[in-house]
Order: structure tokens, then C-alpha cells, then sequence
């Protein structure tokens, strides 16, 4: 496999009993009871167990075996099929080997018979790594990613690649970190709307996009951060309706693909998932059952929190609402052809909380600069937006979907820097 390993420790199985193996990791345990000493051996993929046995290994064997905790060690032995061991065998060594000695003592126990709070986990966050849980968020998260871009591509979208640095707000937000950019003044793109749009009225037709988007929001709460990673899809010549159908295939099939892919970083979570229907419903509609279940709603209010859970609770794990009244939603939102005091914008409530929003966008120039102005706004200071608009721009709708939100409900974190690599938020700017 390379040079220090031949096997990962979830490769190697009870039927290989007798075969030579080499393996890599860290020291998860050890432990010396005289004649016998064990390690537990730890990689990405699981632990098992190596044991050293007097008139079995040499002594200089056993010897090399006493490491302190989170030694990076390779290991070349024979499987030996063992009923009683967790996995079903472990390994006879016949060569231990301290690959980095330890010079500083590691932080906080990996093991997790310690607790250590986030804050230190963040703070050492390559320890933190080491610990099989947190893996296996990113062994979930990787699978996410990947069916997200197997849905889409199957669907005949193209992905592409957009700025992280614009010259002015992509949405009119105001929340905006400021950077300098040679002569002038640029911005962290807080979204990648503008683009993908773009793309669209240049013929692409169906786009989608991973990227970092960033907002300059002070809140400090366990559902947001400053950095997140968006994944985004547009899609021409579409309503919010067509574009609500591929939210839902793709939401599904990303679940799914855990399922198929991730049971045993599920089991090790303690996360029960199964694939799970989508409701639809319309906000007014929504606001009708929250009422009816005694959860206080005014028609024209945005969800709150609160609001979201009974939704979930009301309708389902997965419920999309929308139809939203267009005063509560983005300037770009299309008014509905039933009704234009309503869009048609959509949000995807997964398990209490919104993961997605979306909506079919304004084409049409006139529109576009009546909304603006709606909102108390000054259509030339969107000019840059406008314009795109006026040189044959079709219908069209899109969504994003918040990765690290989706990934906290669907692996049951209690705090969204538990599923971004390493978190960016108000105050957290390294490692």
C-alpha cells in the first residue's frame, strides 16, 4: 500500500490468520501485566490489538512495546485469529517501531476517558483528529460531499469554480469581511450567487459548486460560523418547483449514500439513520399547523428556531416549506404567480433545523430594480447585478445547502464546529 503499511486495520480480518501484515498508526492503549504486554493500535480506520508475549516475542520485542500514549508507530507482524479479541484476531509482532519519539506531552486524552471541552479539542485539533469520533465525522462528511457531486453530475450538471473575492456584496449584505486587494478595496464573496447566475445566463444551463463563503455576522451560537462551506446548484430555464426536485433527490440520495457507505462511523456516533420521505408543505400551511399546536405564529414572520423544531416535529425529519411571503425574503426572490405578495423561495428543514435555501430568481430587469426599491434600496448601487439581466437571461432557480449544518444533525452534534476541519468564528482564527 506504501512504504509503511500494507494494510489499513479495517483491511485486515479474521480469515487472514497466519499472514504477514504491516501497519501504521498511533498508540491508542498500552498495557504491561508482567509476561504480556498489549498495544492498541490505532488508524484512521479502527484499533487492534498487538500483543506481546514472553516465549513468544523476544524480550527486545517486548521492550519496544512499552510507548507512552499517541507514539506513531509501525507495526510488522502476523494476524493471529483470536475469538475473544474485539475485531476477531490480533497481531504477533515481530518488529515494533517508534517511527517520531514523542518530545511534548499530548494535551488531552484521545482515548476520551478524560473529557476534554472543545475549545482545547479545537485548540489542538490535529490530536483531535486522532479520536475515532471525530473521524468519523469526516468519513460522513466525505461521503456527503461525494454523492452530492454523483446526484448532480448524473443530472447533467456541470461543476465549476467561482471568486472568494468580490468587489462588492454579491447579495447587499452588509456583513462583509474587508480585505485589501492591491490598489482597492475587495470583499470575502459571502455567497456565490452572483456566479453561478451568471453561468447560467451564459448557456451553462445546470451548475453546481463547493466553495467557502464567508460572513461577517458577530454571533456566537452553536449553529453558525463564519466560514462555511456551501454547496451550491442552479439551474436554467426552471422554476423554484423544478429546482425544489432536485433539492429533494439530492438530499436523499446524500443520506442514502451514508447509510450505504458510513454504518460503521453511524454506529460509532450512535446515530440511528434511515432514508427518510420529504414533506412539502407551503409557509402558509406551516404557519396553520404551528398554530394549531400551540406554537404562536404570526402569518408574515420569519421561523424561529422554535418554529423550526415543531415543523420537523409537526411534519417530519425532512420537510420543505415554501411559497414565503416575498416581504421576509431576498430582493431577488420571484414574486408567485398566484399571489406576488408570496415568492417562490423554499427552505429544507432537516431535524428542526433549515440546511437549505432557495429560490426562483428575478430575470427580468424592471422586476428586479421594483424589488430593490421595495426594500428602501438604491437600484443603482446594484448595477453590477442588474445589468447581467438585461442581455437574455432565462428563468432560472437555485439552492445552497450549509455542509457542516447538515452534517451536525445528520451525525447528532450538538455544535457546528464539531463538523468543520477547523472552525472559523468569532473569535477563532488558528489553528
Amino acid at each position: 500500500m506504501t512504504t509503511y503499511r500494507t494494510h489499513y486495520v479495517k483491511d485486515v480480518t479474521p480469515e487472514m490468520d497466519g499472514k504477514e501484515v504491516v501497519l501504521a498508526g498511533w498508540v491508542h492503549e498500552v498495557r504491561n501485566i508482567g509476561k504480556i504486554v498489549f498495544i492498541l493500535l490505532r488508524d484512521h480506520t479502527g484499533i487492534v490489538q498487538v500483543i506481546g508475549k514472553e516465549g513468544v516475542v523476544s524480550d527486545d520485542i517486548i521492550k519496544s512495546m512499552n510507548l507512552p500514549k499517541e507514539s506513531v508507530i509501525q507495526v510488522k507482524g502476523t494476524v493471529k485469529k483470536n475469538p475473544q479479541a474485539k475485531v476477531g484476531f490480533e497481531i504477533v509482532p515481530f518488529e515494533v517501531k517508534d517511527i517520531n519519539p514523542l518530545q511534548s506531552n499530548i494535551p488531552f486524552e484521545v482515548t476520551g476517558k478524560v473529557p476534554a471541552e472543545i475549545d482545547v479539542r479545537l485548540d489542538y485539533r490535529y490530536i483531535d483528529l486522532r479520536r475515532l469520533e471525530t473521524t468519523s465525522i469526516f468519513n460522513i462528511e466525505s461521503t456527503m460531499l461525494g454523492a452530492f457531486r454523483s446526484v448532480l453530475s448524473k443530472d447533467g450538471f456541470e461543476e465549476i469554480r467561482t471568486p472568494s473575492l468580490v468587489e462588492a456584496a454579491t447579495e447587499g449584505g452588509s456583513d462583509l469581511f474587508q480585505v485589501k486587494y492591491f490598489e482597492k478595496e475587495a470583499y470575502l464573496a459571502q455567497s456565490p450567487q452572483l456566479y453561478k447566475q451568471l453561468a447560467v445566463i451564459g448557456g451553462m444551463d445546470r451548475v453546481f459548486m463547493v466553495t467557502p463563503v464567508f460572513r461577517a455576522e458577530k454571533h456566537n451560537t452553536i449553529f453558525h460560523l463564519n466560514e462555511i462551506t456551501q454547496m451550491d446548484a442552479e439551474i436554467g430555464f426552471a422554476n423554484h418547483n423544478d429546482a425544489i426536485m432536485e433539492l429533494k433527490k439530492v438530499v436523499k440520495g446524500m443520506i442514502k449514500a451514508v447509510i450505504k457507505e458510513n454504518p460503521e462511523d453511524l454506529r460509532r456516533l450512535g446515530v440511528e439513520l434511515k432514508d427518510q420521505k420529504i414533506t412539502e408543505v407551503t409557509y402558509k400551511k406551516a404557519v396553520e399547523k404551528l398554530n394549531e399546536n400551540g406554537v404562536k405564529m404570526e402569518f408574515g414572520e420569519d421561523f424561529s428556531r422554535e418554529h423550526e423544531a415543531a415543523i420537523s416535529s409537526i411534519f417530519g425529519d425532512v420537510v420543505v416549506v415554501k411559497e414565503y411571503p416575498a416581504a421576509i425574503r431576498a430582493f431577488y426572490s420571484m414574486p408567485n404567480d398566484a399571489d406576488p405578495l408570496l415568492s417562490n423561495s423554499y427552505d429544507l428543514i432537516y431535524k428542526g433545523i433549515e440546511i437549505s435555501s432557495g429560490a426562483q430568481r428575478i430575470h427580468l430587469p424592471s422586476l428586479l430594480e421594483s424589488s430593490i426599491r421595495s426594500r428602501n434600496l438604491d437600484p443603482s448601487n446594484f448595477d453590477f447585478y442588474i445589468n447581467a439581466f438585461k442581455q437574455g437571461a432565462p428563468p432560472h432557480a437555485g439552492w445552497s445547502i450549509g455542509l457542516e449544518r447538515f452534517a451536525m444533525k445528520l451525525t447528532g452534534m450538538n455544535n457546528i464546529r464539531e463538523c468543520a476541519l477547523f472552525p472559523r468564528d468569532r473569535v477563532r482564527l488558528k489553528p
